[in-house]
Parts: C-alpha cells; sequence; structure tokens
C-alpha cells in the first residue's frame, strides 16, 4: 500500500489504516502516536501488543476494557500477584484473547517488572526514542517501516531482562503506539509538527 492520507467521512485527512471503523478513528486521533508515561501504563501497552500478534489489532481493541478488568486495571504489583487459580481464571474468560502463552507472559512479565525500581520502565523503553529529527516524515504507508534499529534494541534489551513476546515488530508497534516515533502521516490531522 503505498497510500498517503485519506478523507474520511468527515473531511479529514488520516492515515489510512484509521478509517476502516469509528474505533480506529478515536484510537488513532486521540491515543495512537501520543506519548504514554508510567511504568503500569507502559507495562498494559507492551500486554496489549504482545497479545496483538497475530491478530488485528481492532480484536485487541475492542476488548481492552475486558483485558483492564481481567488483568487488574494493569497495575504490576497486582498481576504480579497472580496464582495459578488467576490463569485458569484468564483461561475462561471470553473478555480477553484466551491464548495460554500470553496469558503466562503477561504474568511472568509482571513478576520481573515487580522487582525494577518505579520509573525503571519508563526510563527504559524511552531511551530507545530516536532522534525526530533524524527521522523522515513518513508521506505514505509505504515510507513507514515494521522494524527499526532502534526496535531491535529495546526487544534484545527487554529479553535481557526478561520479559517475554516482545520480538522488534511488537517494539516497533509499542514505540508507534506510545509516542516514541510519530509515524502519521505527513499531510494526517494527527502528526504533530
Amino acid at each position: 500500500m503505498s497510500s498517503g492520507a485519506l478523507a474520511g467521512s468527515d473531511g479529514v485527512l488520516r492515515c489510512p489504516w484509521a478509517l476502516s471503523t469509528e474505533d480506529y478513528v478515536a484510537y488513532h486521533d486521540e491515543e495512537w502516536g501520543r506519548p504514554v508515561h508510567g511504568d503500569d501504563a507502559l507495562y498494559e501497552r507492551l500486554c496489549l501488543e504482545a497479545f496483538q500478534s497475530g491478530l488485528s489489532w481492532i480484536t485487541i481493541l475492542r476488548r481492552r476494557e475486558g483485558f483492564r478488568a481481567a488483568f487488574a486495571g494493569f497495575e504490576i504489583g497486582k498481576v504480579a500477584d497472580f496464582t495459578d487459580a488467576d490463569k485458569e481464571r484468564l483461561l475462561a474468560d471470553p473478555g480477553i484473547i484466551r491464548n495460554r502463552l500470553k496469558i503466562e507472559a503477561t504474568v511472568a512479565n509482571a513478576r520481573v517488572l515487580a522487582d525494577w525500581p518505579a520509573g525503571e520502565l519508563d526510563e527504559l523503553i524511552w531511551s530507545f526514542a530516536p532522534d525526530p529529527a533524524a527521522r523522515p516524515v513518513p508521506r505514505t504507508l509505504a515510507d513507514v517501516p515494521a522494524v527499526t534499529d532502534e526496535s531491535t534494541a529495546l526487544s534484545k534489551t527487554l529479553k535481557k531482562r526478561g520479559i517475554r513476546f516482545i520480538g522488534p515488530t511488537t517494539a516497533y508497534a509499542l514505540m508507534q503506539a506510545c509516542g516514541l516515533v510519530d509515524d502519521h502521516l505527513a499531510d494526517c490531522v494527527a502528526r504533530s509538527h
């Protein structure tokens, strides 16, 4: 796809991926690419990106409240205390993606992060944000990478620290979603100038 920003039904230019549903429009306009800080907030995004692996993002987006309810609002300390009974409860919860490996990783990652000092996850993730001046502004979807050197390095660093389900592509999706990079297209209304 080499499409640039397109006008939606409201006449506003947006990234083409955002135009298929109202859920996407709201997510695109209000969240995607906006800076996210805080260990719990970044842990939530890390988990949701891992659950998205192999699925459409809309599937995760529409179940986000179910995920938040199932995983104690993604409070790292609470999820770190989940028991085997909690994992079984999650496997039976129709409000989330019931994938045993992803559920196990979500709990295991919380246990790893619970041992980190407050603010360390935020600091570590944001240390991989590239210099915006060194990145060309994407004009079309073809200009938006799936993986970068920074996402590969972030993935490797998180894996070395014990975090699971975080490959370079997932790391880059996290970077996009959390505003470490601005991949809104040049003519998109949400592009920060």
